[in-house]
């Protein structure tokens, strides 16, 4: 059963009163607007439940996402926050960030034959940005190239509706099962393969990182496994520490290995790594 047609719910454009409207991001689960009005320029995020196939469950989870992440946003005292619940599942709107995600920054990095080193202070402001967030008791669940927006004037780190480290009202809450496996951490992956669900991390957070920037510099990733290999196939192999011999050229290199260490005690803190960056 595919999802509801892709439309911004009534009770959203009650509120915003768009000016325009861009859907950006269609994926099972969950719609993307980038959405101007005269309150102001928004990111509006809509989830519905994703139905089961032959080939996946069912993840209702998704449904319940914009709102649990609105519900961490406010926590953190973001501004210009908003979220609720519509027919097919919960929806937020939050600032828009433009920018770069830290993938599309690097592109050239990745070119091949290409001698462009990944600039550190782009780097540091990630790296930063992380920080901030660990600072305040959270641990984001989901850091991925795609989350961090390299604004003009600084980082921003987003899509936070997998994190931990306060309240979210129960109703919009949902266990933690994973993330992309590509940024899992060994710990994280094998949590998930023994019982179903894991505890994010600062600790994962910084592995997560540092196969990001990894991924972003140089196109690999931290772990071997077939591209179209099943998700828990990919899991053992995070899990047993199957890493490639890739290393980010230039200053990162040895820092990011530092990060991507098996054992959650041997990666620098996140502290640590701005510290090395600075």
């Amino acid at each position: 059963m595919p999802g509801p047609t892709p439309e911004l719910p009534i009770v959203v454009l009650d509120a915003l009163m768009p000016t325009t409207q861009r859907m950006v991001i269609n994926r099972r689960g969950s719609t993307v607007w980038e959405v101007e009005s005269h309150r102001g320029h928004y990111a509006v995020k809509v989830g519905y439940p994703i139905e089961a196939t032959a080939d996946w469950p069912a993840q209702p989870w998704t449904a319940l996402a914009p709102a649990r992440e609105g519900a961490v946003l406010l926590r953190l005292g973001v501004e210009g926050i908003a979220y609720g619940e519509w027919e097919h599942g919960t929806w937020n709107f939050q600032p828009w960030y433009e920018g770069p995600d830290l993938y599309r920054l690097w592109e050239r990095c990745r070119r091949k034959d290409s001698s462009i080193a990944p600039d550190t202070s782009v780097a540091l402001e990630c790296v930063e940005a992380l920080a901030e967030l660990h600072a305040k008791g959270w641990a984001h669940g989901d850091v991925q190239p795609a989350h961090f927006i390299i604004g003009p004037e600084r980082t921003h780190l987003i899509d936070l509706a997998l994190a931990r480290g306060g309240h979210v009202p129960e109703g919009h809450d949902f266990p933690f099962r994973g993330c992309l496996v590509h940024y899992e951490a060994p710990e994280i992956a094998r949590s998930v393969l023994d019982t179903g669900e894991a505890e994010p991390t600062p600790a994962a957070d910084v592995y997560a990182l540092g196969a990001s920037l990894l991924i972003s510099a140089t196109g690999w990733r931290a772990v071997e496994y077939p591209d179209d290999a099943p998700r828990p196939v990919q899991r053992e192999a995070v899990a047993n520490g199957r890493r490639r011999p890739v290393k980010v050229p230039g200053e990162l290199g040895e820092l990011v290995d530092a990060m991507l260490s098996h054992a959650p005690g041997d990666r620098p803190t996140i502290s640590e790594v701005v510290k090395a960056l600075t």
